[in-house]
């Protein structure tokens, strides 16, 4: 219902705030658990601002990162999805960056400042970053960073962006009411009926008889480059970094023996006490109790004058550590210290007076150096592996800040090269459809497009965290245009496309012309000299659109924009041809005995009304703190983005 009064009145109302929401939530927290797509990486080109708000800058590489979660995002319905299927959002989500800048620079000239603690509050609720025990990990968070591709920078920026806009958006939008008398008109204009008539004048009744000559082709060609263009594309350069570099160290067995020597807590036997024990708050009570069980009395009956039952002296079994941390340690040194079915005490603590027996000993556990040896010679050989990757990974990166090239870093650190065909930013190769850089390797690509063709070589850690990768650029072939002869078939079918377009279109311009002047639609569409469908009655009220929601046919949409005895021309969008549509008659609504429409109008307009507000705060933000463009880095970024 509400799409039809947007659609009435071309109003955009809303699209900022679900722009500014979607892009600041949905592309970072409400995929939380997604898989890694590999979605690849723009890169930034530069760190050249392409707009300001206030204080705040959004750069190229802003714009990069933006589209590239916007990428990931279509790709979960659409895994065939590159930049240039999201290239028509790149207008939006650039004004919504500069929407959250201009908020951000709105909320530090006013002293609105979103806490550390209020981040890691939000943070600790993404279920990525959960642990086991279904609380907040670092790890878990690490591992969460490195599925995203995202910095914890990023994050938290991301973050108190959503928190900005609560802050301030939510309570301008909050409870926006709609009295009667605004909604009562406009449910009435939903009973409005209408009738009419339209002709289809369709695309395939002009192609016969066309041929392009290749002056036409050439021509057709020339004045729509921008069709046909190719993103840049790029040869990479690889080496990975990985385990099998590092596979002759192994732990001696000097590292073995020492390891084992260090953790017997792990390894060593276990001497497991039966313990029983009796508290009392004075020396002299602890005495009586300890001369009693001396001289032959049962443990339990020496204790009980001092009013402990057989439960409050039985301890059972305890190592000297558990007992340590219950009785504390000069108690336990004393009772560990002695043999089975001795008294010892009284011994003082800070609970009290205690005299213990020793019950039973018994030893259990423990495993030999030989029967322990694999285990750890496996746990300290994986350490030493990594310790020696990441020295290796070291000795690469400072070879490169001393002036090593990428061949002579790949060299000294004996690593095998690869090149990647000509690809772009998606991983794809434009020449081999079969062709994908793998997933693991998504950190390699996004720096391969980062850098420039003369820019140091980097290295990138993977995915995993077990290896690495050194990657620098080849080759760079900026986007430009696809060559003619490669795509001469395809333009020439554009070409013969665009002519019958245009026969169509003059032929439903003739039409409608004639309707306006009261010629009857059939007899204009007869006058037409070819043979068209017939044409067809049309009739509904606006109410009828709402229910169709997106799936609204052009000429009942157009039905609904023209006055009685108007007719006009409208495209297919699927671009097949013209429909001429005439209206007829109409026949206003009346709601004043539907209250129930009212209502349900005034409840509808409410959301409308509150992101008019929204939309309305937004534009005095952008007014108070100033935003500047700079067109001409705009349009390099989209086109280096998306080759359009």
């Amino acid at each position: 219902m509400l799409a039809s009064f947007r659609r009435l009145s071309k109003s955009t109302v809303g699209s900022i705030v679900l722009v500014l929401f979607v892009l600041a939530i949905v592309a970072s927290f409400a995929l939380a658990d997604i898989s890694n797509i590999g979605a690849g990486s723009l890169g930034s080109g530069s760190s050249s601002s392409l707009a300001k708000a206030g204080n705040q800058q959004i750069t190229d590489r802003d714009m990069s990162r933006a589209m590239e979660r916007r990428l990931t995002q279509v790709r979960q319905q659409n895994p065939e999805a590159d930049y240039s299927t999201i290239a028509g959002d790149f207008d939006a989500i650039l004004a919504s960056l500069i929407d959250q800048a201009a908020l951000q620079a709105f909320a530090d000239k006013h002293g609105f400042v979103v806490s550390k603690r209020l981040i890691d509050a939000e943070i600790a609720t993404i279920p990525g970053t959960r642990g086991l025990d279904g609380k907040f990990s670092e790890q878990a968070y690490a591992l969460f960073l490195a599925q995203q591709r995202m910095t914890d920078q990023e994050v938290r920026q991301l973050i108190a962006n959503g928190i900005l806009q609560r802050m301030l958006l939510t309570p301008v939008a909050t409870n926006a009411r709609v009295p009667v008398g605004m909604a009562r008109p406009y449910a009435s204009m939903l009973l409005e009926a209408r009738e009419g008539e339209f002709a289809n004048v369709p695309n395939s009744a002009f192609r016969a008889g066309l041929k392009p000559t290749d002056a036409d082709v050439q021509r057709f060609y020339a004045a729509n480059r921008g069709r046909y263009m190719i993103p840049e594309q790029r040869v990479l350069r690889l080496a990975r970094i990985g385990p099998e570099q590092v596979a002759g160290v192994a732990a001696s067995e000097q590292e073995i023996a020492a390891y084992y020597n260090a953790n017997q807590a792990t390894y060593g036997a276990k001497e497991i006490r039966v313990i029983s024990q009796a508290v009392v708050p004075d020396q002299a009570g602890a005495n009586a109790i300890a001369q009693r069980a001396r001289g032959g009395a049962s443990f339990v009956a020496a204790a009980a004058p001092a009013g402990l039952s057989a439960a409050d002296i039985s301890v059972g079994p305890q190592t000297r550590s558990e007992f340590a941390a219950l009785a504390g340690d000069r108690v336990a040194a004393a009772a560990f210290a002695t043999q089975s079915g001795a008294i010892v005490g009284p011994v003082q603590s800070d609970l009290g007076w205690h005299v213990v027996k020793v019950d039973s000993i018994r030893r259990e556990g423990g495993k030999p150096l030989a029967a322990a040896r694999a285990e750890i010679a496996a746990r300290l050989t994986a350490e030493k592996r990594k310790e020696a990757l990441t020295d290796l990974v070291t000795t690469i990166e400072d070879a490169i800040s001393e002036g090593s090239n990428f061949t002579e870093a790949a060299a000294k650190a004996k690593l095998q090269v690869t090149e990647t065909p000509l690809i772009t930013v998606s991983g794809s190769a434009l020449g081999n459809p079969s062709f994908r850089l793998p997933p693991e390797l998504a950190p390699a690509l996004r720096s391969g497009f980062e850098l420039a063709q003369d820019d140091e070589p980097v290295v990138e850690t993977l995915a995993n965290e077990e290896s690495y990768v050194l990657v620098a650029p080849s080759r760079i072939a900026p986007a430009a245009p696809a060559p003619l002869a490669s795509i001469r078939a395809r333009v020439a079918e554009d070409w013969i496309n665009q002519q019958a377009a245009d026969r169509a279109r003059a032929v439903a311009n003739t039409i409608a012309a004639k309707a306006a002047r009261g010629v009857p639609l059939a007899k204009a569409v007869a006058e037409a000299g070819v043979s068209l469908p017939l044409v067809r009655p049309v009739a509904a009220r606006r109410l009828d659109l709402s229910q169709m929601g997106a799936n609204v046919p052009a000429p009942v949409r157009m039905l609904f924009s023209l006055g009685a005895g108007k007719s006009r021309v409208v495209a297919d969008p699927q671009q097949r041809g013209f429909s001429v549509v005439k209206v007829n008659r109409i026949v206003p609504g009346n709601a004043l005995n539907q209250p129930a429409l009212i209502g349900r109008v005034q409840n509808e307009f409410q959301e409308a009304v509150a992101e008019e507000y929204a939309g309305q705060f937004l534009a005095a933000v952008r007014a108070a703190v100033g935003v500047r463009r700079n067109e001409g880095a705009i349009a390099a970024t989209k086109q280096r983005i998306s080759g359009s």
